[in-house]
């Protein structure tokens, strides 16, 4: 199976439900982009590593397991997100000491978090982001093109809520896959990322 290779967009979050985040990935040679509903505390972590300039007072556990990697001359060499099951995405660090490799399983929004701190690429399989991926917008117009452009990337700590590891919303079971599929487009049209990569989830479950 290909991989295709992906950027961070940034972290799109819900102004009524409290801990709820979507982490927006971005197809690099494509149009398609992956929202990975993820909790606060990682949001957090994810962000401050996007902000260069932000360096919290005490080390967060990403941050120390990148000191614990270097003082070991581990490096980590790229993440992939090799499965998606019931809405649930898993991913694997490959990592590298003394030319040595090993595969690692982790939580996505973790692997991320380490890949931006050793400055990983991030890769998916071409089957995952075709049944998970969401296009914006069929034929983009300049304003939808700035609008993506200009999405606000959460950096300060202040901004995120409780870690929530399942964050509290409205469910999609009780619609046919016909009404999630509208839903789902207008969700992308709104750009709330978190509600449409949560009836993306839904879509998924009634369809495998």
């Amino acid at each position: 199976m290909s991989l295709v290779k992906l950027t961070i967009k940034g972290i799109s979050y819900s102004q009524t439900q409290n801990g709820a985040y979507a982490l927006i990935l971005n197809e690099v040679d494509g149009e398609r982009k992956l929202p990975i509903v993820i909790g606060a505390f990682e949001a957090q972590s994810i962000a401050i590593a996007l902000e260069k300039e932000i360096k919290p007072p005490r080390p967060l556990t990403h941050d120390l397991f990148k000191s614990f990697a270097d003082r070991f001359d581990i490096v980590v060499k790229q993440v992939i997100i090799h499965k998606l099951v019931d809405g649930v995405f898993y991913s694997s660090i490959i990592c590298e000491r003394d030319k040595i490799e090993e595969i690692i399983d982790a939580r996505t929004s973790d692997a991320i978090a380490l890949a931006l701190r050793f400055q990983a690429p991030i890769f998916t399989y071409k089957n995952i982001l075709d049944k998970a991926g969401i296009y914006l917008n069929s034929n983009p117009n300049e304003d939808d093109i700035d609008a993506i452009e200009n999405d606000d990337i959460l950096s300060t700590p202040q901004a995120f809520g409780q870690e929530d590891e399942a964050p509290k919303g409205e469910t999609f079971s009780q619609f046919t896959v016909k009404e999630l599929y509208e839903k789902l487009e207008e969700a992308v049209q709104n750009e709330d990322y978190e509600k449409a990569a949560r009836i993306r989830d839904e879509i998924s479950k009634k369809e495998s």
